[in-house]
């Protein structure tokens, strides 16, 4: 469990680091002063954000895709549903023939 532990004080190190107040400056003569590590982990949330609003669309699109597939655990009979299924070695061809010589 150090992995953790190593991750807070390293972050926190760099808090500590980087508490020199920075101008940011916006439109229109704006401007925004903050700490840097403040601005940092501003820009680094809204990141995050804008990343998950962009993957919503695709979210929702697989999703939809998912519900229309039939299930297919509803087709079979409950018996067959329930009863576990195990391929004997027998059962099935290799899909490639062993390279001799490896």
């Amino acid at each position: 469990m150090a992995g953790p532990g190593l991750l807070f004080f390293t972050l926190f190190a760099f808090a500590l680091n980087n508490l020199h107040t920075v101008t940011v400056n916006w439109f229109f003569g704006v401007r925004w002063n903050a700490p840097l590590v403040i601005v940092v982990l501003v820009v680094f949330g809204a990141g995050c954000a804008l990343g998950v609003l962009a993957m919503v669309p695709a979210w929702w699109k697989h999703r939809r895709q998912a519900r229309r597939l039939p299930d297919p655990a509803a087709a079979l009979p409950l018996s067959a549903a329930r009863a576990p299924t195990s391929l004997a070695p027998l059962d099935f061809e290799p899909e490639h023939p062993p390279r001799e010589g490896l």
